[in-house]
């Protein structure tokens, strides 16, 4: 259940990036109160999660799936330029995410 949770908060994560460049500068209302909604519920979900979980891995987890998804997310819908090399190197960050919540111990 923990790790669910650090997967979402690192969903939460990609969302509240997002919004901090769609509120161009805490200027646009909506996307600067989403960013405070994504943002709260990111770190409060990591917050919970690190009652049983090794801050390390679980800390990398949610920083890479935040770094994927919103790398990811700016490619599809932001027009971000696409690369072989910036396709390969979010693959290693999936793969390393992967490879550290396998290493994760819960106490």
């Amino acid at each position: 259940m923990a790790w669910l949770l650090v997967v979402v908060a690192g969903l939460l994560e990609t969302g509240f990036a997002v919004c901090l460049k769609l509120s161009h500068g805490f200027t646009r209302l909506w996307p600067t109160i989403a960013f405070c909604v994504f943002a709260l519920g990111s770190f409060g979900l990591l917050t919970l999660s690190l009652k049983k979980l090794d801050v390390g891995p679980a800390y990398a987890v949610w920083t890479g799936i935040g770094a994927a998804g919103t790398a990811i997310y700016g490619m599809v819908f932001l027009d971000d330029v696409v690369s072989t090399l910036k396709l390969v190197s979010i693959s290693l960050v999936i793969l390393g995410v992967i490879g550290l919540q396998l290493s994760g111990s819960s106490h």
